[in-house]
């Protein structure tokens, strides 16, 4: 281009550009001196538009005025990479912004090491990130930004407080576990020692709160922690604090020992090798033990644990607690209203082996060991059958009303007998306590809504001396208003996601097959198989039950 000269000071570092308009055989487009300057050495390095355009412009307007004065304009410079840092407002993190350079110097790892010792970036500087920066720099376009995470600090990690160890296991917990006889196979029937203990026999232990570790700011600042608190024994009944150790509690009584909600009672315990004519019915306000069978029509009620170590025909079981039977369990079903001779009802948990003709009624988990056939469950947790880990075990011809997974071996049966599983009460029961919180949350909104323009009233007139503690007493009564009104908004929340928790949740498991005539129900909607499957898995999704096979 004639009458146009780029050149760089005797320094290299800054370029200037001299336009000569006496040169020139026509006006000078801007854009052809851009292009000239993304070539060779001057590519990289920073270019101003601004002054680009007005030397250009002023000696256009020479050329068009026969001027001719030559116009010299420093339009760029070689331009170093920036560094800044910035630290968030809590001083728990810090971000590098590194700026490419045009043309200039790419700082060394250790130079932003130094810089952020400058910026009083003392802990938590993290070198792989400054590596991965540069890295970076060396093949991004001049001028762009790069924004990381370089330094974190640590927040302190708060003290533990005391916790509770069993040191004696629950009845149940021992029938979900077997022992092993060999180390390798395990025998079901093999349930160790009887599940009770002596007096003066620790059974809970209580762990000592730790200090917790202390954090620090990226600045260097130390975080102390809170340490955890000491949890006082929640002492059930049959034991007492040892007077040897204030963190461990002691039996006081000899029985059965059961850990439930961080209480830990020994229930006075009933033992006997049997129930049958001979005994009589069982009544006992403590734990049962049976070593034995339960005879037909024989009925046992406990308000602790019922552990029988035998079989079960045709009785009546129940306790308030968790009911184990290490055997079976078998009635009979008559067709005049559709009653059963054998009946399992427990507030808790219910375990059996195998059983059939069963109507089994309880507010927690119902587990089978092995099979499950001709019964009606009603449970508020899971039926499981088979191991816990590995559930294989037999379920067939049974109406089951749960409130959570259905899973076992095989569902159905290959004779086409129905298992109907219903999930419907669960759900209900949910709707209805959510319609209650809507209802009453709709109320005291609006009647908290009142109230606060009565107190916005209020505080903008001028109060006599005399009425004034009645105001404070209004304003103390509107505000545990609000603070009720948090709280129920909190548990409208909670029962919301229970709800889509309990969907999400519920389904029928099969890991080996899943045969026709088996159905699932929520509500109105309802899916049902009508041929065999392998390894499947029912469950319900936006409103509708889905069948995906287990691979």
């Amino acid at each position: 281009m004639n009458g146009v000269k780029i050149s760089f000071d005797n320094t290299r570092t800054y370029i200037n550009l001299t336009l000569s308009p006496a040169e020139f055989d026509k006006e000078i487009d801007m854009r052809e001196i851009q292009s000239e300057l993304n070539k060779g050495e001057t590519k990289r390095v920073y270019i101003s538009e601004s002054a680009l355009k007005s030397a250009c412009d002023t000696a256009n307007h020479y050329f068009k005025t026969a001027d001719d004065s030559v116009v010299t304009e420093r339009i760029g410079e070689r331009k170093n990479a920036e560094v800044t840092f910035r630290v968030s407002e809590d001083a728990m993190s810090a971000q590098l912004v590194l700026t490419t350079p045009y043309g200039g110097k790419m700082p060394s790892k250790s130079t932003i090491a130094s810089l952020a010792a400058k910026n009083n970036i003392q802990r938590g500087l993290s070198s792989k990130v400054i590596t991965q920066v540069i890295k970076e720099a060396k093949t991004a376009p001049p001028g762009t930004t790069i924004e990381r995470v370089v330094a974190k600090g640590l927040p302190p990690r708060n003290g533990r407080s005391s916790r509770f160890i069993p040191l004696v296991p629950n009845a149940l917990e021992r029938v979900l576990k077997p022992q092993s006889d060999d180390g390798e196979r395990v025998d079901m029937r093999n349930l160790g020692e009887v599940v009770c203990v002596k007096a003066n026999v620790p059974v809970l232990r209580r762990t000592e709160p730790t200090r917790g570790r202390t954090g620090f700011t990226v600045r260097g600042t130390i975080i102390p922690p809170i340490a955890g608190d000491w949890v006082e024994f929640k002492k059930g009944h049959g034991t007492v604090i040892s007077d040897y150790d204030q963190n461990i509690l002691v039996s006081k009584i000899a029985g059965m020992p059961k850990y439930q909600n961080q209480i830990m009672n020994i229930d006075d315990t009933y033992i006997c090798s049997g129930v049958n004519v001979g005994t009589g019915h069982v009544n006992y306000e403590g734990a049962v033990l049976v070593n034995g069978d339960v005879t037909e029509k024989m009925e046992i009620k406990a308000a602790g644990d019922i552990t029988i170590n035998g079989f079960v025909e045709s009785a009546r079981i129940e306790s308030d607690g968790d009911i184990i039977i290490t055997e079976g369990a078998m009635g009979k079903v008559f067709d005049k209203g559709n009653e059963f001779n054998c009946q399992l009802i427990a507030g808790g948990s219910i375990h059996i082996q195998h059983g059939q003709g069963i109507d089994i009624h309880c507010s927690g988990n119902i587990t089978i060991g092995r099979q499950l056939a001709y019964s009606r469950l009603r449970c508020g947790g899971t039926v499981t059958v088979g191991k816990l880990d590995n559930p294989m075990g037999n379920l067939f011809a049974c109406e089951i009303i749960s409130h959570g997974k259905v899973e076992a071996g095989t569902l159905g049966a290959i004779s086409g007998s129905t298992l109907k599983v219903d999930f419907s009460q669960g759900f209900n029961l949910l709707l209805e306590r959510k319609d209650s919180l809507d209802e009453l949350l709709k109320q005291l909104r609006e009647n908290n809504s009142k109230h606060k323009e009565k107190i916005d009233i209020l505080k903008s007139k001028k109060i006599p001396k005399e009425l004034r503690p009645k105001l404070a007493d209004a304003l103390e009564m509107f505000n545990n208003e609000n603070a009720l009104l948090q709280w129920i908004e909190a548990k409208v929340s909670e029962v919301k996601q229970a709800k889509v928790d309990y969907q999400n949740e519920i389904r029928l498991v099969a890991n080996k097959r899943l045969y026709s005539g088996v159905s699932a129900k929520l509500n109105t909607r309802t899916w049902r198989s009508e041929r065999e499957y392998d390894r499947a898995m029912v469950y319900f999704a936006e409103h509708q039950w889905h069948y995906n096979p287990i691979t």
